[in-house]
């Protein structure tokens, strides 16, 4: 078996598991998940850790086995602490809004961009030029960042557009004449 799924997840306080035989739900303060387990493995509890088995018989399940496990860990930590996100937006005249279900960027084009919010999402603008991306499936949180970071990715001449508040952008250097 993967080494990652000889590991066993451990549970918070708070934190409740419910498994079937082919799903597996985690609930928390922060609300609940659900993962849809492959034929084959099976999810167990004991005390206050879950553990990953195996049926050796299928081929390719132990890659799976280990997948599985990185995935209830990352459950269990959405319910119990959440994911956060953090974009900075770098420019002139470079704008995030919150309007109701949107998040309205003003990104240097001739129009404005709005961005619908997906459900299991929330965006925060604690300044106009930072955006927060909250919520407890690590998916849905990076895949919504990577979403509003490709309207203007950061350039690499001046270093203007949506980036992560942790990335580095290395500048080039302009062109001599």
């Amino acid at each position: 078996m993967s080494r990652i799924a000889k590991n066993p997840v451990p549970l918070p306080k708070g934190v409740t598991v419910t498994t079937a035989a082919d799903a597996v739900t985690v609930k928390g303060v922060k609300g609940s998940l659900s993962l849809a387990l492959k034929p084959g493995i099976q999810v167990v509890q004991e005390e206050q850790e879950l553990a990953v088995k195996v049926n050796q018989g299928i081929e390719g399940i132990i890659a799976i086995a280990g997948s599985t496990r990185a995935h209830l860990a990352n459950m269990v930590q959405g319910v119990s602490k959440g994911y956060e996100r953090k974009l900075e937006l770098v420019g002139v005249g470079y704008r995030a809004t919150l309007a109701g279900k949107n998040l309205n960027l003003t990104l240097g084009f001739s129009h404005p961009v709005a961005y619908l919010i997906p459900e299991g999402v929330t965006i925060e603008c604690p300044s106009q030029t930072e955006i927060l991306v909250k919520g407890t499936d690590i998916q849905k949180v990076g895949q919504t960042a990577a979403e509003i970071r490709r309207y203007r990715p950061p350039e690499p001449y001046k270093g203007k557009g949506v980036r992560y508040s942790d990335e580095k952008i290395e500048l080039k250097e302009a062109k001599k004449k």
